[in-house]
């Protein structure tokens, strides 16, 4: 699972070109300077794994109590059809409910911060950067957190978000150098893609729920529980 996060941050990172892809360029870094250049990207970045790891260790939590209440399986079940159903439902189907609303006014204060936060060229201005961009709602972040909360496990979460997140950094270091890097087909294609990989992952979740005992991918029911002694036959 921990190798669908990083793969799935990378897949979804050319969805990010188009969402974050302009705050990416828009950095306050010093053009001038490339050793300085790449350690102000860097810092950028490091704020921005901040939060996925914050965001990670509170799902991880919540996966740990359903965990704790005995829905591993249930819990691994439903975290692959909420996977499945954000990357086939429509954008514009979501958009029509403003699910968004309880915490509409942090978002545009998160938003307003961010905006005054691009005047200062300090490391500490693009650490909060990263760490603010990290919180603005994202469809991509959304499953990821998703597969946080599968893990059950609060170090697993943080693990799952924290590879997702460096997942994203490739093609997002790439576009603060070449914001023309990729053809328009190409990324279009891409974009295609994200869907049947957010499935794949969800249909890897619910198969790993079913409990099918297939070594490493669907674990025997037994093998989904801990137990104070071994299960020896």
């Amino acid at each position: 699972m921990f190798y669908s996060a990083f793969i799935f941050g990378l897949i979804s990172s050319f969805h990010c070109i188009g969402m974050c892809g302009p705050i990416a360029m828009m950095l306050p870094i010093d053009r001038t300077n490339e050793a300085k250049k790449i350690t102000q990207i860097i810092t950028y970045h490091i704020g921005k794994l901040t939060t996925y790891g914050i965001l990670g260790l509170l799902f991880g939590l919540l996966g740990r109590s359903f965990y704790l209440a005995g829905m591993q399986q249930q819990l691994s079940i439903i975290v692959g059809v909420l996977m499945i159903m954000v990357a086939v439902i429509p954008e514009k189907v979501f958009a029509k409910y403003n699910f968004s609303k309880p915490v509409y006014r942090l978002i545009t204060k998160v938003k307003s911060s961010l905006g005054q936060q691009f005047k200062n060229k300090s490391y500490k201005s693009l650490f909060t950067i990263g760490l603010l961009n990290g919180f603005l709602p994202c469809g991509m972040v959304y499953v990821a957190l998703f597969g946080a909360i599968a893990m059950q496990n609060v170090t697993l979460g943080i693990g799952y978000m924290l590879l997702f997140g460096l997942g994203t950094i490739p093609m997002m270091v790439a576009v603060v150098y070449a914001s023309g890097l990729l053809s328009f087909s190409f990324r279009g294609a891409i974009q295609k893609a994200i869907p049947l990989v957010a499935v794949i992952i969800g249909m890897l979740f619910i198969i790993r729920g079913l409990g099918l005992n297939i070594p490493y991918l669907s674990p025997s029911n037994m093998s989904l529980f801990v137990q104070p002694e071994a299960n020896c036959h």
